[in-house]
C-alpha cells in the first residue's frame, strides 16, 4: 500500500469524533479512505485509439504516401498517445469527470458492502468514503436513513470534505463530516438504552 494519507495522530482524532457522534445516535459511522478508487488502465488506450483512427484520411487524401507507411504512422501515433497517456497524473487528468463520479459511487458502493455496513440492526449505518486520486468524497448511507434524512444532506457533507481535501485539510475534513453525520443521526436516530457499538470505530485506508 501507498504511503499513509493520514498520520496516526490524524486517525486518532477521527476514531475520537466518531465515537463521539455515535455516542448521540443509534447511527453507526464508519470512514474509508483510498488511495485511488480505480487505476482507469483502459483511458489511455481510449484517447489513444481516438488519436490514431482518424489519422489514415487526411494521409491518404493529401500525401502520395503508401499505405503501408500511413498504417505505420498510424501505429506510431496509437502506441505514442497511450505511451504519454499512462503517465501519472496525466491518465488521472484525461480521465472524464463523469466516468470518475461514477466509478467512485460504485466503489463507494462496493465498500459499504464489503465492511458489512449495511447489517446494522436499524440499517443505520453511514459510509464516508473519501477517493485520493479522483478527489471525490461519497457518504452513502443505509435505507433506514433515507427515509427520514435526504441525500442532499450528505452530499452537502461530502463537498465540505472535499474542499478541506483540496486545501490540505483532510482530516479536518473527516472530522467535521463526522460530526455532521453525527448530528443528523441523533435528530432522527436517538440512542436506545442500550447502544450497542455494532460496527469498529476505525478508519480504514486501502
Amino acid at each position: 500500500m501507498a504511503v499513509s494519507a493520514l498520520p496516526q495522530a490524524d486517525r486518532d482524532r477521527i476514531v475520537a469524533a466518531i465515537v463521539a457522534a455515535e455516542a448521540g445516535t443509534a447511527g453507526e459511522i464508519y470512514v474509508v479512505v483510498s488511495h485511488e478508487a480505480v487505476d482507469f488502465r483502459f483511458i489511455p488506450v481510449l484517447w489513444a485509439a481516438l488519436a490514431a483512427l482518424p489519422i489514415p484520411w487526411p494521409l491518404h487524401l493529401l500525401t502520395t504516401w503508401s499505405t503501408t507507411m500511413i498504417l505505420i504512422v498510424q501505429a506510431l501515433t496509437f502506441v505514442a498517445v497511450a505511451s504519454v497517456a499512462s503517465l501519472w497524473p496525466l491518465r488521472r487528468a484525461l480521465v472524464p469527470a463523469s466516468i470518475a463520479a461514477d466509478a467512485v459511487r460504485k466503489d463507494a458502493h462496493a465498500q459499504f458492502l464489503a465492511h458489512g455496513i449495511h447489517l446494522t440492526e436499524a440499517r443505520t449505518g453511514v459510509l464516508i468514503y473519501v477517493a485520493l486520486a479522483e478527489r471525490r468524497v461519497e457518504i452513502v448511507a443505509d435505507d433506514g436513513i433515507h427515509r427520514k434524512v435526504d441525500q442532499s444532506a450528505w452530499d452537502a457533507l461530502a463537498r465540505a470534505v472535499a474542499d478541506a481535501a483540496k486545501a490540505g485539510r483532510l482530516a479536518e475534513g473527516i472530522v467535521n463530516a463526522v460530526h455532521g453525520a453525527g448530528a443528523l443521526l441523533a435528530r432522527h436516530f436517538p440512542p436506545p438504552p442500550v447502544n450497542r457499538n455494532e460496527l469498529p470505530d476505525r478508519v480504514v485506508e486501502i
